[in-house]
């Protein structure tokens, strides 16, 4: 079981990890498409992702082969013989535990050693990438404006030669009267040695462009150049090559930092935190009187005049002249916008610093619930396994991936919540462990007791019966039979259960409604129709063994008889109370009584009419 769980463990793991580089690819490939990044860069590239994406593969890895593996067990009857031979469950999971606690041990150590290196390289290497120019691919009959302080329209290229038809380029070195416009009937552009410019040759050709300097600012004419060439050669600035960015963009993030680190750090961005909260409220407490338009004589006046006696603010406004009070209400105006956007600015300032304190927290967390993430899918999909006991790549493999979505949208939320400050920490950081928790210590104990809580045909059963579904008899020719049908007792116990069918008829009205008092408050089940029936299948039983076709194929119109369903809804008194006392429920399960009603009395009478055609034949078979 062990070196089975191993193979599988590796090779689940291998499959895990590139659906996940996968996805995470295609959040950048729009961002990397197009800028000529060598094979090196781009091996770097998914070799610090696969290293980023691993402490995520390992859980989804374990919840995959644990499922394959007791699913096989359980398939292949290796499972019971394990079981027979007085091992439990439990037993049979020591040494996978030992192993995954192994692997969450592995988790821990990557995520906290190798993970933070991995991801500094990862992001700088991935801003590097985003920051690089792309490659120089000029489309036809488009304006192209890939080339810094540029545009190139090219009418028609020549992939043979390199060379480029019907040239227009607009350049644009300053302001708007700094331009200049290119023509050139042909050219051809190629790299420098460097790769940090542009070589452009252009034959046949005029350029204009403008000649606004400093002198002539105050001119009304903007005087030009226009210049015709046979030949000329213009170098333009274009950085081609692959620079790596620089690692302070990048070394602050968390999810770069180990847990001692990021203990570390709290403090330190704790401290600063307050500081600059302590800063801003002093600012906002703090008051200042500004009198932009008023001289400091009205200003004094002003305030000794309001503080001498109380006067109102709209009283003194109203006795100021007009120009006065178009003055400071601009004034008061502009405080205002200024102190608006300084608001918004601290605010917004705030928040980032708030962010980076709860991503700090976040990602010491994360570490150890991704850890405990791998033994809470092996105590899923071990018991799963054992529970389903389907092996194979099918089943297994969906219900991996459902397990995964549920963790996955859980453990997504609750980062994402809690990041942004709308849910405390741990609880964000920790939903998706208390969620998936108690779901493997069920599947695990039903496992454990030989539970049928995935067993399809139960459920289907129970729908059946919920909504009153018929299940039709399928006895055929036996091919072996020992003992020979006693038809003489069987067609008089036929004959005596027509009779007391008659007589059950007169005495119970089942076309009648019941009394909803008795159905949902009175216990009782109907003892006569459970004798009957028992008797019926008795007979059942014993023709089943006949050798005619024609008793067989009778006994098969015999009706399967639901001998509690017409009189009460459940058999626990406590649940026909409450489901009486709740009117939707209680007028559902009294309209389904009454249907159960009438299919018992169709019933009845189609037991009495076949019990009519087997007897003859019964009595016949016995004098023979």
């Amino acid at each position: 079981m062990t070196k089975q769980f191993g193979l599988l463990f590796v090779g689940t793991f291998f499959i895990c990890q590139f659906v996940l580089m996968m996805q995470f690819l295609w959040r950048y490939v729009d961002e990397l498409i197009g800028k000529g990044l060598s094979l090196d860069i781009m091996a770097q590239f998914l070799w610090y992702m696969s290293l980023m994406l691993l402490p995520q593969a390992l859980p989804l890895a374990i919840l995959l082969s644990s499922l394959i593996v007791f699913g096989n067990l359980g398939e292949s009857s290796e499972l019971t013989a394990i079981k027979a031979a007085g091992i439990s469950l439990m037993q049979a999971f020591r040494p996978l535990i030992v192993i995954v606690l192994i692997i969450s041990g592995i988790s821990y150590y990557f995520q906290d050693v190798i993970g933070p290196k991995s991801n500094l390289s990862f992001y700088q290497l991935l801003v590097s990438m985003k920051q690089k120019s792309p490659e120089l691919e000029i489309p036809e009959g488009i304006f192209y404006d890939g080339i810094p302080g540029s545009n190139i329209y090219v009418q028609k290229k020549d992939l043979n030669t390199g060379m480029l038809y019907g040239i227009m380029i607009y350049r644009q070195t300053g302001s708007y009267e700094d331009q200049a416009i290119i023509l050139a009937d042909s050219g051809m552009m190629q790299s420098t040695e460097e790769k940090k410019h542009l070589l452009l040759n252009l034959y046949s050709g005029e350029w204009f462009e403008n000649m606004r300097s400093q002198d002539l600012a105050n001119s009304a004419n903007i005087p030009y150049r226009r210049e015709t060439f046979a030949s000329k050669r213009i170098v333009l600035d274009f950085d081609g090559g692959f620079n790596l960015a620089d690692m302070n963009d990048v070394a602050g993030d968390a999810r770069a930092k180990s847990l001692n680190k990021i203990l570390h750090d709290l403090d330190s961005i704790k401290e600063f935190n307050d500081s600059v909260g302590l800063a801003y409220y002093q600012d906002a407490t703090r008051f200042t009187f500004r009198a932009s338009s008023l001289n400091k004589q009205d200003s004094i006046k002003l305030v000794k005049e309001i503080a001498a006696d109380n006067t109102p603010y709209d009283s003194v406004y109203e006795r100021k002249k007009p120009g006065m009070r178009q003055a400071a209400v601009k004034s008061a105006m502009a405080n205002i916008q200024s102190a608006m956007s300084d608001m918004e600015m601290k605010m917004e300032y705030a928040k980032y610093l708030h962010r980076n304190y709860r991503s700090h927290q976040l990602e010491a967390i994360k570490k150890f619930t991704v850890a405990l993430s791998c033994v809470i899918f092996f105590f899923i999909g071990a018991p799963l396994g054992a529970i389903i006991r389907k092996g194979g790549l099918g089943v297994p493999v969906i219900i991996s991936v459902l397990v995964f979505i549920v963790y996955y949208i859980f453990d997504n939320t609750g980062y994402r919540m809690a990041r942004e400050g709308q849910w405390t920490v741990p609880f964000g950081m920790l939903i998706s462990t208390v969620a998936l928790s108690p779901i493997a210590a069920f599947f695990t104990y039903k496992a454990n007791k030989d539970s049928v809580v995935f067993n399809i045909d139960l459920y289907k059963s129970l729908l059946m019966r919920l909504l009153g579904l018929r299940e039709k008899r399928h006895i055929y020719r036996k091919e072996v039979i020992i003992d020979e049908p006693k038809y003489n007792e069987d067609a008089d116990m036929l004959a005596k259960i027509s009779q007391d069918i008659e007589a059950y008829s007169e005495n119970h009205k089942l076309l009648r409604w019941p009394n909803p008092v008795k159905v949902f408050f009175h216990a009782g089940d109907d003892q006569e129709i459970e004798h009957i029936n028992e008797e019926l299948e008795e007979v059942i039983e014993d023709l089943g063994y006949s050798r005619d076709r024609l008793i067989l194929s009778e006994l098969n119109n015999y009706p399967i008889i639901a001998v509690r369903a017409h009189t009460r809804p459940f058999r626990k008194k406590w649940m026909n109370v409450i489901s009486g006392l709740l009117l939707p429920l209680g007028i559902f399960l009294y309209v389904r009584m009454i249907r159960f009603r009438l299919r018992l009395y169709k019933d009845l009478r189609i037991i009495r009419q076949t019990s009519e055609r087997i007897i003859p034949q019964a009595q016949e078979l016995a004098n023979r």
